[in-house]
């Protein structure tokens, strides 16, 4: 299985039967969104730089709230969560999604705002083999919010997005924050993930992606 980092919160994830896209972006986030197609995208909530669903190719399916899918061997669940600290009254809801692909468990946060799960959320959410987790703050949880919450779901690899970029229009951390939290302030960039089940390592490992232009 192979994970490519598009920038923002979007991620393909590219199964031996199928791809996933995650949270697509739009051009008003002033990032450009590179020519893909996919099989199935997620969307975690309904804002501009999370839901451009029209510039992924391939017809994909489409899956934006909570529920059990099943799509061309892919199993999805998508976990009811909020995306500020208020239970959802400052910015209303967000669905995780965690992503059945090549037997591996791969789980996109969306745009978390909560900084802790409940016991609920943390048996519906299950197994984590590999974390795609917000850590920039102002809109979601922060760098230190996001090393408690890898804390609490113990995945094998953990991958940091929704940072600081400065083309960006929103102001958010840098990525290296999270990374410091982690005790990984010197992490050099990786392009992509190439990862199978028997190849995960015992212990947490923090990989930061370059974005795919």
């Amino acid at each position: 299985m192979e994970i490519a980092y598009l920038g923002h919160s979007s991620f393909k994830l590219k199964g031996r039967g199928a791809s996933v896209i995650t949270d697509p972006f739009g051009p008003s986030t002033g990032l450009k969104f590179p020519k893909v197609e996919a099989d199935i995208v997620t969307v975690s909530h309904h804002h501009h730089d999370h839901n451009a669903v029209d510039l992924v190719g391939g017809n994909p399916f489409v899956i934006s709230g909570p529920g059990e899918y099943e799509i061309k061997d892919v199993k999805l669940v998508g976990v009811a969560s909020f995306h500020d600290g208020k239970e959802g009254k400052e910015r209303g809801k967000n669905t995780i999604f965690n992503i059945r692909i090549d037997d591996l468990y791969i789980c996109h946060l969306g745009d978390l705002g909560q900084a802790s799960f409940t016991s609920a959320q943390l048996e519906e959410i299950g197994q984590v083999d590999i974390l795609l987790i917000p850590v920039g703050g102002t809109f979601t949880i922060d760098p230190a919010e996001a090393a408690k919450i890898t804390a609490s779901l113990e995945p094998k690899i953990v991958i940091p997005m929704h940072y600081f970029n400065p083309a960006l229009k929103t102001k958010l951390e840098e990525a290296g924050k999270f990374l410091e939290e982690m005790g990984k302030e010197n992490l050099a960039p990786q392009q992509k993930v190439v990862i199978t089940k028997d190849k995960l390592p015992e212990e947490t490992e923090v990989i930061l992606l370059e974005r795919k232009n």
